[in-house]
């Protein structure tokens, strides 16, 4: 019944449209409003027909075929009316063949129809909609501009669209507007092309991670209109997502340099005593952040930072869940690898992950495969992307370690002994082969210390790529971070000057800094404590994977997106785990993330 209500949808717009049976008429009028509704047509058809757009639809007698790999596809198309920039704005779809009955035109292009041919369990009307943000340190996506090799995906039954999308030196909140766009211009094709648009899913790593949570937070909310309708963006068209598959998301700027110091700040040396009052008041001002957010775990419990004897409020009911969560990831570890266990062939530094003795099976009916996009990226250790040379975020690798964990372990019992080779913080009970840790202090100065400079993410001289992401598109950087900005309000701070200058500032739209770090939060939209929270549409399916070890932000980002997510009532389920010993890096506990992706988006489509 859905689809034949789509069906109908798309029929009278057509209609309004004046489009041919393969849409490729043009549409020349602002806004179409002119059909009535039938008795038969819902209130999403009478959404559908007030579509604000002067973009055509696909053209279904354009599309170009693979052979090797039976899949249609077109490259190119405008997703938006106005572009800010031509060389990133488009979007191509890529169509399993067996989607389409196709007619040869004769010179390389096919005229195709929708058939009614099954994939994987899929049909063109059931297909999954997936949509790669490859965005690592927000920058850009680039547009494709030929064939590209995602039959991974393809084989599996989905439809796969990758969008060009502006990058941090267009300004926050350039990339996220550019993906709800392309997002809009599919889902105005429904019914025209291939794919079901209420089953769309986006997944990135790194900054593609966090921009894919904040599509997956920010569906619908009003603090987007007017960039959207800057860009001439298909109006009255929802661009939320039904799912979003997060890789080490570099999210949550809105307390990522207060977190960032109260779980990794002890382990910095050499600071000046000025620099060390900073980092102790930025740890004490995430203790007053959580507090105030309403955190609670699965059994409703609050949880909040107390003061302790040793540390910054290293103590209370949120601390002990984060304990609880570094001590899970390691018995998962514990569970998941065969010993002997070669560390020195594991992915991520040596320290655990899907290769080296970890054992784990391709799911059934997902492939192995790659992450196509801008394209794998500059090669790393071990065939690991060199997020450093796309980003340009100094690390201490993939993964800050105080340990020399490479080597063979013959039992579990040898690797916690080199887990404790600086002194004990790990005990072990062989006989349930689990595992407990003394502190989150030992944890993160044996395995995963501090690399970024202090104001890790709004730094203190603007450098930090985020300062770009929040300036203004004139490649320099602007400072955030209010609550930095507080501490540094002291008389003959060298820096408190440009905080306060930067904060006062606002965009090309009128808008000030704290409104686009709103729309770039994902919990602002989650949680109950924030005025963000019910003016989205939150994606209903969410999967979070980071390797613990990272020093690229706190574990907090991850577990606080998780916790805002389980306790919304608009989100129906959430995946997530860290992985052990893996750094900044499409960390899975086994087997690899192409393929757990696609069995994940099969799962939450019941396939």
């Amino acid at each position: 019944m859905k689809q034949k209500k789509l069906q109908a949808m798309a029929l009278a717009l057509s209609a309004v449209l004046g489009l041919s049976a393969c849409g490729t008429a043009s549409s020349t009028v602002a806004e179409q409003t002119a059909v009535t509704p039938s008795a038969e047509t819902t209130a999403e058809a009478e959404e559908t027909a007030s579509v604000t757009t002067t973009l055509d639809q696909i053209d279904m007698t354009k599309w170009q075929y693979n052979s090797d790999d039976n899949v249609y596809y077109q490259i190119g198309i405008s997703y938006c009316a106005d572009p800010a920039d031509e060389n990133y704005e488009t979007l191509a779809v890529f169509v399993p063949g067996d989607y389409f009955t196709a007619m040869d035109n004769g010179d390389g292009t096919y005229t195709c129809e929708l058939s009614a041919n099954e994939v994987n369990g899929y049909t063109a009307e059931t297909a999954p909609i997936v949509f790669p943000v490859n965005t690592p340190g927000y920058a850009a996506q680039n547009a494709l501009t030929d064939y590209t090799d995602v039959s991974d995906y393809t084989d599996a039954g989905f439809v796969y669209v990758h969008a060009g999308l502006r990058g941090r030196d267009a300004g926050a909140p350039s990339g996220v507007v550019d993906a709800k766009a392309a997002i809009r211009y599919i889902r105005y094709n429904s019914g025209v092309i291939a794919g079901d648009t209420e089953n769309i899913f986006v997944f990135g790593m790194s900054g593609g991670g966090a921009q894919s949570a904040i599509i997956g937070a920010s569906g619908d909310s009003d603090l987007y209109t007017p960039y959207l309708e800057e860009i001439g963006a298909v109006m009255n068209v929802s661009d939320a997502v039904a799912g979003s598959m997060d890789w080490c998301p570099i999210t949550g700027l809105d307390s990522a340099d207060e977190s960032y110091e109260w779980m990794m700040g002890v382990t910095r040396t050499d600071l000046s005593d000025e620099e060390q009052s900073i980092s102790d008041a930025l740890a004490e001002s995430y203790a007053s952040w959580v507090n105030a957010q309403g955190f609670t775990d699965s059994e409703g419990n609050v949880l909040t930072l107390e003061e302790s004897e040793d540390g910054i409020y290293q103590a209370g009911s949120y601390y002990d869940y984060l304990k609880s969560v570094i001590e899970e990831s390691l018995n998962n570890f514990l569970s998941d690898t065969a010993f002997p266990y070669d560390a020195s062939s594991a992915s991520s530094g040596g320290m655990g992950g899907p290769g080296g003795g970890m054992e784990g099976e391709k799911p059934e009916g997902a492939p192995d495969g790659n992450f196509p996009g801008n394209g794998e990226g500059p090669e790393g250790k071990d065939g690991e992307t060199d997020y450093s040379a796309v980003d340009d975020i100094a690390r201490n690798g993939s993964s800050t370690s105080g340990l020399d964990l490479s080597g063979t372990y013959e039992t579990a019992q040898d690797y916690i002994d080199a887990l404790n080779a600086n002194g004990t913080w790990v005990s072990y009970d062989a006989e349930t082969n689990t595992a407990t840790i003394t502190s989150i202090e030992e944890f993160v100065t044996n395995m995963k210390t501090a690399s970024k400079s202090l104001g890790a993410f709004d730094q203190l001289d603007g450098g930090q790529d985020e300062n770009e992401l929040f300036g203004y598109g004139d490649g320099n950087g602007a400072h955030f971070d209010s609550i930095l900005a507080s501490i540094l309000n002291e008389p003959g701070n060298e820096y408190a000057a440009d905080y306060e200058a930067d904060l006062a500032k606002t965009d090309s739209l009128g808008t000030d800094v704290q409104t686009r770090l709103n729309m770039y939060t994902p919990l602002y939209y989650l949680m109950e404590s924030s005025e963000g929270y019910g003016t989205s549409t939150p994606a209903k399916y969410w999967r979070i994977r980071t390797g613990i070890c990272q020093s690229d932000t706190a574990l907090t980002t991850e577990v606080n997106l998780a916790l805002a997510l389980e306790s919304n009532d608009a989100v129906s389920s959430v995946d997530f785990a860290t992985v052990w010993g893996q750094g900044h890096t499409m960390a899975e506990r086994t087997g690899d993330s192409t393929s757990n992706f696609i069995a994940w988006v099969m799962e939450c489509t019941q396939r």
